[in-house]
C-alpha cells in the first residue's frame, strides 16, 4: 500500500499498519499494550474495545515481522505505542496528524483517515471471499447491520460473481418448431 510507504516515522507507520492489518479502531490501536500481542496463538487482544468488550483479532505473520522490527527499535515497555506524556499511550490526535501528513505525501486524492484503514480492512476481506459474519466478529460489531455499512464492494467483484444458475447442470431443451426470435 503506497500510503503506508509514505509514513516516515516508524512508530506511526507500525501503528497505522496494525490498524489496517487487524481492522482496529484508532482508539483500540493507540491503547494496545506490549502484552496484548500473542505471537504463539497469532492473535492480538483488544482490551475493552468499543462497548467495553474484549476481543481477539488476527495477527498476520507480516504484521508480526513489522511489530518485531518496531519493538527492537523502540523497546516500548507498557504501551505498545507510547505517547509524549510518560506513562500514557499515543493520542488519537497524534495518529490523525501522522495520517494526514502521509496522505499529503502520497498524493492520493481520496480522503484517508485512520478509520478509512479499518473500512478498507473490512472491504478487502469481503472482496477476497471472507464471509460477513467473520468480518463482524473481527471488527467487534454487535450487529451485522453495523458491519454492512462498511462493506462497499468493488464493481469488478460484483461482475465477477457467478450466478447460481450457471452452476446448475445443463439441461437439453427441445428445439422450438416456430421461427427463432430475432431479439437475441
Amino acid at each position: 500500500m503506497h500510503f503506508l510507504d509514505c509514513i516516515e516515522n516508524l512508530k506511526h507507520r507500525t501503528l497505522l499498519m496494525k490498524a489496517y492489518a487487524a481492522g482496529l479502531r484508532v482508539s483500540e490501536a493507540t491503547h494496545l499494550k506490549v502484552t496484548d500481542i500473542d505471537s504463539q496463538r497469532m492473535v492480538i487482544r483488544v482490551d475493552q474495545g468499543k462497548g467495553n468488550h474484549d476481543r481477539y483479532v488476527m495477527l498476520s505473520p507480516r504484521l508480526l515481522e513489522e511489530l518485531r522490527m518496531y519493538w527492537k527499535s523502540a523497546r516500548p515497555q507498557t504501551w505498545l505505542f507510547p505517547g509524549n506524556i510518560p506513562g500514557q499511550p499515543i493520542t488519537k490526535d497524534a495518529v490523525e496528524q501522522a495520517c494526514q501528513k502521509a496522505h499529503r505525501a502520497c498524493g492520493i486524492t481520496k480522503p484517508i483517515t485512520p478509520h478509512s484503514l479499518r473500512h478498507a480492512f473490512a472491504t478487502h476481506l469481503l472482496e477476497s471471499g471472507t464471509d460477513v459474519r467473520r468480518i463482524q466478529l473481527l471488527m467487534g460489531h454487535r450487529s451485522l447491520a453495523t458491519t454492512s455499512r462498511y462493506l462497499q464492494i468493488a464493481t469488478s467483484t460484483l461482475c465477477a460473481t457467478v450466478s447460481p444458475f450457471d452452476l446448475l447442470p445443463k439441461i437439453d431443451t427441445p428445439q422450438p418448431v416456430a421461427s427463432m426470435a430475432t431479439h437475441f
